[in-house]
């Protein structure tokens, strides 16, 4: 695990410091080693930086940038390839020789001989640059579900690109205006969607997709070589749900017995809950170890789960650690996030996963996670709710729906302090996509409601909420549902706080369960044998029975969340009020300055108002006096 950082400056105002600088700004992605390549072409230049993390081939011959002088090649790379070792027999087989035995010198290897359809043989997660001198190309690629980050920059003739977003704030052509059509965004569900990002010209690399620069032409091209929708899009599978629990069992433990190769001690956050339960009891199962396993706990009971983790490990026998979080912890945490997450992010789990990155530094340097769980085996309460609730909405003939949405004014909302149910249901009813609506129900604001909130003018961006049209009638509404929180929360907001806290403490993370190997089954799998008599998660569920007791493991299901709401109102009052202040907030003149005192002064005073949204403010305004000032 590593961090990359470049440029491509077709004015050819770069130069090594500057590159430098660039990749120093994540340090904590990489403290073992750095490397820095400067190209001067008849084209551009072109700037390759890195930040190591050892973790496979810990020797000098994994430094990076790492070259294939035969071919014209040279590589940056963060992640693993996990079937390297498989990749590297064939490559054997077909004439190449290796000096190290790192993944890096597999993909250099595999683009030599296969080129841009080496991406589909690789299982893991990664983000790459690779510069083609022969053809004078550079190509970024991101793996299929989008574990690991990769943000660019385009404008003038320089394109930037790397793994976290303040790298490109090292750069003196790099102009940090903010969208604020993104910014809507973030206030509508707490993250900002893929391939937007907070900042003008600035865009995230959709997972599945990499990204060519061709140096003769300037022209910037994105292909896709990957898609979730494919595997929804493909028949079900006609099989027995005894057939689908034991090809899924046998998918889990490859895919989560790849996640534990590596030259350094490994562990698993382990908060007791069905996903990370199934990754620590597979491993231990087939273990001569015991598996280091590790939580974060709360004092306040309705936030904690670490009893619960406590029960399973022991149950399991793994080497368990836990820590109990207090205010104290989380107010160190939270003055830290606007630089671990340098775009505004309004999930405050972001703190606890902070923390149990910390812990897990001190035994490991690997941890594994078990995000993807809820997507992929529908796991999600909310999916059920919204399946009832638009069905609610299809009773009701589409031209009456059609009226109802013109008679519901946009400027019903004169309160943003509590959701407008009035704002919803005209977007409901503006909106005849499953999928849409799916977005609108989980929304936090409405378009309609940041509108009133910002002073700016605003517009709707496209996202993959918008791409419901794509899934075929083969999906049912829950798959649908599935298909599109795999590219969209579970990318944007789940897989961006677990890289950026791990990263902080350079810890590398890994998420077993976005192997494509299990998302390409399970996606041709009935909706039945996921979400069945009322249970969600059946099949999952099924699995982890057999190794750990239903009784231990049944209980309703929490998130991993902190009691922030009480905090900002007691312990960190004082932090909260100084964050939003009036006057700063009049003189950034982005927000109704009004509507959001109101929501401040209500929240302080005990009455009812939707903490959501202001943490979101909370957490903006810090980034903002971070990053904007």
């Amino acid at each position: 695990m590593c961090g990359i950082a470049g440029f491509i400056d077709f004015n050819k105002n770069g130069n090594l410091e500057l590159l430098k600088k660039m990749s120093d700004t994540i340090l904590h992605r990489g403290p073992d080693d750095s490397g820095h390549e400067l190209f001067n072409t008849p084209q551009a230049q072109i700037g390759l930086g890195f930040r190591r993390l050892s973790i496979i081939e810990l020797s000098a011959l994994g430094h990076q940038p790492m070259q294939f002088e035969e071919a014209g090649l040279t590589i940056i790379f963060n992640g693993e390839i996990y079937n390297f070792q498989e990749l590297r027999k064939e490559l054997e087989q077909n004439g190449y020789s290796f000096k190290s035995h790192s993944d890096t010198e597999v993909i250099l290897k595999s683009y030599a001989h296969w080129g841009t359809k080496c991406v589909e043989r690789f299982i893991g997660m990664f983000a790459i640059a690779l510069y083609d001198s022969k053809s004078a190309k550079v190509i970024l690629f991101r793996d299929r579900a989008g574990v690991k980050p990769l943000f660019f920059y385009h404008e003038n003739n320089l394109l930037l690109f790397g793994s976290e977003l303040k790298i490109f704030h090292a750069h003196p052509q790099f102009k940090k205006q903010i969208n604020y059509s993104a910014l809507s965004l973030y206030f509508q569900r707490g993250y900002i969607s893929a391939p937007h990002t907070i900042f003008e010209n600035t865009f995230k690399l959709l997972p599945g997709h990499f990204l060519e620069i061709d140096l003769n032409t300037k022209k910037v091209t994105a292909q896709k070589y990957w898609d979730v929708t494919d595997c929804y899009n493909q028949p079900k599978l006609d099989i027995s749900f005894a057939e689908a629990k034991q090809e899924t069992e046998k998918l889990l433990l490859s895919a989560f017995q790849y996640r534990m190769i590596a030259d350094v001690p490994v562990g698993v956050f382990l908060s007791g809950g069905y996903d990370s339960t199934a990754v620590t009891a597979l491993l231990q199962k087939h273990s001569s170890q015991k598996i280091k396993t590790f939580t974060i706990g709360f004092e306040d009971p309705r936030y904690n789960e670490a009893h619960h983790a406590k029960t399973v490990a022991d149950y399991l026998g793994t080497e368990h650690h836990e820590h109990i979080c207090t205010y104290k912890d989380a107010l160190d945490i939270v003055e830290q996030l606007p630089h671990i997450y340098d775009e505004p992010f309004g999930d405050t789990s972001a703190i606890p996963t902070t923390l149990v990155s910390r812990m897990a530094r001190e035994k490991v340097t690997v941890a594994l996670s078990a995000d993807g769980g809820d997507e992929i085996f529908a796991g999600y309460p909310k999916y059920f709710n919204a399946v009832d609730r638009i069905n609610q909405i299809n009773r009701i003939p589409s031209f009456a729906q059609s009226v109802f949405a013109k008679l519901i004014p946009a400027s019903a909302q004169h309160d943003t302090s509590v959701q407008n149910k009035w704002s919803k249901l005209k977007d409901y009813f503006e909106n005849t996509d499953d999928v849409a609506r799916f977005d609108i129900i989980s929304q936090s604001m409405t378009f309609y409601e940041t509108q009133c909130l910002f002073n700016k003018e605003i517009s709707k961006l496209i996202t993959p909420f918008n791409e419901g049209s794509l899934l075929n009638s083969s999906n049912d509404m829950l798959a649908k549902f599935q298909a599109t929180e795999y590219k969209t929360y579970m990318v944007d907001d789940i897989l961006q706080k677990v890289d950026r806290a791990t990263m902080s403490v350079s810890l590398e993370g890994r998420e077993p369960f976005l192997d494509q190997r299990i998302i390409e089954f399970v996606a041709k799998l009935p909706s039945s044998f996921k979400y069945k008599n009322g249970i969600g998660k059946y099949l999952l569920k099924e699995i982890v029975h057999d190794y750990v007791p239903k009784e231990i493991m049944e209980r309703p299901k929490m998130g991993f969340g902190v009691p922030l709401e009480t905090w900002l109102r007691k312990e960190l009052k004082d932090l909260f009020i100084s964050v939003l202040n009036e006057d700063n907030l009049r003189a950034q003149n982005i927000f109704n300055v009004d509507r959001v005192i109101t929501m401040r002064d209500k929240y302080l005073r005990g009455e009812p108002v939707e903490f959501g949204r202001l943490s979101y403010l909370f957490l903006f305004q810090l980034w903002y006096a971070k990053w904007m000032k």
